[in-house]
């Protein structure tokens, strides 16, 4: 039950979702995601001891941001995996295809 309330209050955050159907959507995306890194470390978190809380891939102090602005500057994964060798492919795909799982959801709740 508590963390149906983490994801329902989630979901209000991140998406200002304001129908009940809506977060149920959502909240079955981000159980699916979950369950399929149950046995993966998430590729991006946030430590107040690491460059102010500021979100960053695991293991290193390149900002999770960073990958997005080479992406929209129309520079390439490779390019960006070339700048930041301490960041893996592995785990710069994680964070897109976890991006792309929730802007699916908060499409497909409308």
């Amino acid at each position: 039950m508590l963390r149906m309330r983490f994801y329902w209050f989630a979901c209000n955050l991140a998406f200002g979702v304001r129908h009940t159907h809506n977060y149920l959507s959502i909240i079955r995306v981000l159980q699916v995601f979950e369950d399929s890194m149950a046995t993966t470390q998430l590729p991006i978190h946030s430590d107040p001891e690491i460059m102010g809380g500021t979100p960053v891939f695991v293991g290193t102090r390149v900002p999770a941001q960073t990958l997005l602005d080479y992406l929209e500057g129309g520079d390439s994964i490779d390019e960006f995996l070339d700048s930041f060798p301490s960041v893996t492919r592995e785990q710069a795909v994680a964070a897109l295809e976890l991006g792309n799982s929730l802007l699916v959801a908060k499409a497909t709740t409308k």
